[in-house]
């Protein structure tokens, strides 16, 4: 497996930043972090697709990580915009066919993208889509949580203490390993003027809720989709409920037999990705989506 490389390109008006797994030629994945979270949650995943003949390409949401910052807040952090992010990153890489697994905010962007209602030439590029804890309806006391904790992020005066509220506050992603606690924490700090570090994103990005409080119905989206659907629920998610599931089953790619639903034990949102016992299903359902 060739060693991941970091690389930047100017997208929509702006510098994003990804992380490229594997090599040109073999199938792709495009694997797209949760809503504060950065390119590098995607480690395990990548690294498990690279090993098997994969490439993979983990992007840095605008706003998040590596990438630039928005210059219009309101206007471009939203589904749309980032959905058009990733049509620009398809062009740039010239990626025709690929298969989208998203954490949480990444599913609804390969949800968006999937659809095609607001980006066309996406929906023939999805060859599968995997919805890490995500649906085209979430429940709105958990956006309220999700919101209340994203939209003012602490700072603190060392790097354990932050790796400290890291654990707290993303306990539902499972089990983790201390160097995985640790990278986590130190792929996603930046240093504040005074010194003090706080999660790599920028707050404005939480804007999108109060801007667009309906961005995350996505049922027009997900009724479009013509790709198969794995969607991965961990069992005690407040995020997706069973009865999105049900619904899910009923209409869109379900109703066409083309939806998958996995549990996830030991989980609530979203799985962490970085066992087997979720790496293994995921490739199993990319490896039947073909091509």
């Amino acid at each position: 497996m060739n060693l991941p490389t970091s690389n930047y390109a100017q997208l929509a008006g702006y510098e994003i930043h990804w992380m490229d797994w594997g090599r040109a030629g073999d199938p792709v994945v495009v694997a797209w972090h949760g809503l504060a979270r950065t390119c590098r949650d995607m480690d395990e995943l990548a690294a498990h697709f690279a090993a098997r003949g994969f490439r993979v390409i983990c992007p840095d949401t605008i706003g998040r990580g590596l990438s630039q910052w928005s210059r219009a807040p309101d206007d471009e952090y939203k589904l749309s915009f980032y959905a058009r992010l990733a049509s620009a990153l398809c062009d740039e890489l010239k990626l025709t066919r690929v298969h989208w697994v998203g954490t949480s905010m990444g599913g609804a962007i390969g949800m968006v993208c999937a659809g095609g209602l607001v980006e066309p030439a996406m929906k023939p590029r999805i060859a599968s889509l995997v919805l890490n804890d995500n649906a085209p309806q979430l429940s709105s006391a958990a956006l309220d949580r999700i919101r209340a904790y994203a939209g003012q992020p602490p700072a603190f005066d060392t790097v354990l203490e932050l790796e400290a509220f890291f654990r707290t506050v993303y306990k539902p992603y499972g089990w983790l390993s201390d160097a995985q606690w640790r990278r986590l924490t130190e792929t996603s700090t930046r240093r504040l003027p005074d010194g003090r570090v706080t999660p790599h994103y920028d707050p404005m990005m939480v804007r999108q809720f109060i801007v667009h409080p309906e961005d995350y119905v996505l049922w027009s989206h997900y009724d479009a989709i013509e790709a198969p659907v794995l969607c991965l629920r961990g069992v005690d998610s407040d995020l997706v409920l069973p009865e999105t599931l049900e619904q899910m089953r009923r209409r869109g790619p379900g109703g066409r037999s083309r939806l998958q639903i996995i549990e996830v034990p030991g989980c609530g949102h979203a799985p962490a990705l970085n066992v087997p016992a979720h790496l293994d299903p995921i490739e199993a359902f990319v490896r039947r989506a073909g091509a």
